[in-house]
């Protein structure tokens, strides 16, 4: 097939075009490098065609040939974090919201075989139902999770007026090589990690008996290359390991040192997914368990070893404006 990645040098988005690489597909890779790197595609860099274009361009993206002869689109381009969400929230509504209806409408009129958009478990908010079903509540909490939900709505809406095979994928805890440590206080398992490089102690947050359902990239990248090749449409899954895992538990798997920092508001206490919606529709399951796949990340530091190391005072900092403008529940 021919596929078009957006977000190609970010996390997830490179992981996946080195898969389809390594499957025989064409990609054509597009990233503006505000979140993503170069370095992430040095894998696949001379097998693929890159451009270089802002999704919120939707001149560029017009006048860029993108959308010529395409088979598959994966759309993953997009702004994460929190804290800079709620800082920013035009700059989110601009690349998250604005930036899915540019891409929607460069491929509204082809007939392509499957649009896949990365969707996000934040949409859920604080569930009140586990496992989370996809027709449970949905709550945003931050500028961030209400910037991928509306992004959903459009792609659902664009399948159902104007007959686009769209799926909606939403993503739960994704973890695994190439995972951004760079850039805004973000996810704790790139900040324990290079916390482990550090020797410092892990910073966790609040009991730390939080759960989080963690899912291992290769499995993420199985099921979003399942979702294009399958002859299911318009329809939403969660992503998801299916499994429940402490935060402590984590935690006991990089290191034995750790010390406390406040519970955050607009964070969910559990987070476990169902997700046998998506085993019985495209026959996937999960392979990698939390242990073998931090095993995996264990075994090469090099992902990490230029990473930020986040301190109890750099994150009371950094995260101000979140304990400001978000409330508990």
């Amino acid at each position: 097939m021919k596929c078009l990645v957006t977000g190609a040098a970010g996390f997830i988005g490179s992981n996946l075009v080195d898969e389809l690489v390594s499957q025989g597909h064409k990609v054509i890779a597009v990233d503006n490098f505000i979140a993503g790197s170069k370095k992430n595609l040095q894998k696949s860099i001379k097998k693929i065609n890159f451009k270089k274009i802002d999704i919120t361009d939707l001149n560029k993206l017009k006048n860029s040939d993108l959308n010529k002869d395409i088979d598959w689109v994966f759309h993953l381009a997009g702004l994460a974090d929190i804290v800079p969400s709620i800082q920013n929230p035009i700059d989110y509504i601009d690349t998250n919201v604005t930036g899915t209806l540019n891409v929607l409408e460069l491929f509204r009129k082809k007939k392509i075989k499957k649009f896949i958009y990365a969707a996000s478990a934040s949409c859920y908010g604080v569930p009140k139902k586990f496992p989370t079903t996809e027709n449970d509540q949905i709550d945003p909490q931050h500028p961030y999770a209400l910037s991928k939900y509306l992004g959903e709505e459009l792609v659902m809406h664009w399948g159902k007026v104007y007959g686009m095979p769209n799926i909606s994928l939403r993503f739960f805890n994704v973890y695994g090589p190439r995972s951004r440590t760079t850039g805004a206080y973000g996810a704790a398992l790139g900040v324990f990690l290079a916390q482990k490089l550090n020797k410092k102690p892990l910073t966790i947050v609040g009991s730390g008996n939080q759960t989080r359902d963690f899912i291992f990239i290769k499995d993420l990248v199985d099921a979003i290359i399942k979702a294009a090749k399958s002859k299911v449409t318009n329809s939403i899954f969660n992503l998801a390991s299916g499994k429940e895992q402490k935060v402590n538990d984590l935690a006991k798997l990089i290191s034995e040192k750790r010390v406390k920092i406040p519970r955050r508001p607009g964070e969910p206490f559990r987070s476990i997914a169902s997700i046998s919606k998506i085993k019985k529709a495209l026959k996937w399951k999960p392979k990698i368990n939390l242990k073998q796949g931090i095993s995996i990340l264990m075994k090469d530091t090099s992902n990490w070893k230029n990473a930020p190391l986040w301190t109890p005072n750099k994150i009371k900092k950094a995260t101000k404006d979140w304990f400001k403008h978000l409330k508990f529940k």
